[in-house]
């Protein structure tokens, strides 16, 4: 019993100091990284849309924008404003799509500069 005590303690130990060192927001960070990547950013956009992202929204946000991605019977990438209209509203939370075009904007101005 004393060594199963034991055990559980380091156990908790383990995944307290990964969140604390943030291995967590690491897996969610690529995972942003490839959803967007997936959705037609360049690698280089979607690598520096991520933190940003990341730091700024919480997992539930960051789910409602996987809305964003086509459904059955559309293209993936909208080819009219009325389509990318209706994805941005099936989002419905106005900071996560605040934060998604900050981002955006934010790195495209940082790759202009380059």
């Amino acid at each position: 019993m004393r060594k199963l005590l034991i055990f559980l303690l380091l156990i908790a130990a383990g995944v307290g100091a990964a969140y604390y060192f943030g291995a967590f927001d690491r897996v969610t960070e690529r995972r942003v990284e490839r959803a967007l990547t997936d959705a037609g950013l360049s690698p280089e956009m979607a690598e520096c849309m991520a933190p940003k992202m990341v730091d700024r929204l919480t997992l539930p946000q960051l789910r409602k924008l996987e809305r964003l991605g086509p459904e059955e019977g559309e293209d993936v990438v909208p080819l009219s404003g009325r389509e990318a209209l209706t994805r941005l509203e099936r989002v419905e939370d106005r900071e996560a799509l605040e934060v998604l075009v900050r981002a955006g904007g934010s790195c495209a101005f940082e790759t202009f500069l380059d």
